[in-house]
Order: structure tokens, then sequence, then C-alpha cells
């Protein structure tokens, strides 16, 4: 008889270790999502979200700025590379 050998199952994917954090808000914000049913912890991490992907756009930009300046003063004197066979 074949031995049956336990084969570990998929944890499937991890959630992020969650932490408590503190926020100040406006008493009437806060009154107003309150009534509203609206989840504080879920709104503040779509906003912090947003603001996080907003910091690493201009994170960014910032670093590749003098990339960014030195393609485009090619572009102005050159044109857009192989820019006869655009269509539009």
């Amino acid at each position: 008889m074949a031995k049956s050998v336990a084969v570990p199952r998929d944890p499937g994917p991890t959630r992020p270790v969650r932490r408590a954090a503190n926020v100040t808000l406006p008493e009437p914000l806060l009154r107003e999502a309150k009534a509203l049913g609206v989840s504080l912890s879920q709104a503040c991490e779509r906003g912090l979200t947003e603001s996080v992907a907003e910091a690493r756009a201009q994170a960014w930009l910032a670093e590749n700025r003098a990339a960014i300046d030195a393609w485009n003063e090619y572009v102005e004197q050159n044109c857009v590379p192989l820019g006869e066979f655009r269509q539009f």
C-alpha cells in the first residue's frame, strides 16, 4: 500500500498587517460619516492610498526630471524618431 503524503495547503494571498493609528478629523465630518454609515477605516485607507500614489508619482517625476528634459530637448531639436512613419 502506498504511503500518503500530506500536501501543505496554499494559504492564499497574505493580508498586510494592520496597525491602529490616531487620526484627528473635524467633528461635523465624523458625525456625518457615522450618520451615513461610512466606514472611517476604509475611507481613510482609500484616501491615504491615493495620497501615497500621488506622492510616488511626484517623487518619480522629480527623480527623472533630467531625463525627461533631455528627451524633450532631443525631440525639439530632432523631431520624434521615426516620426515620418506616424499615422497621426
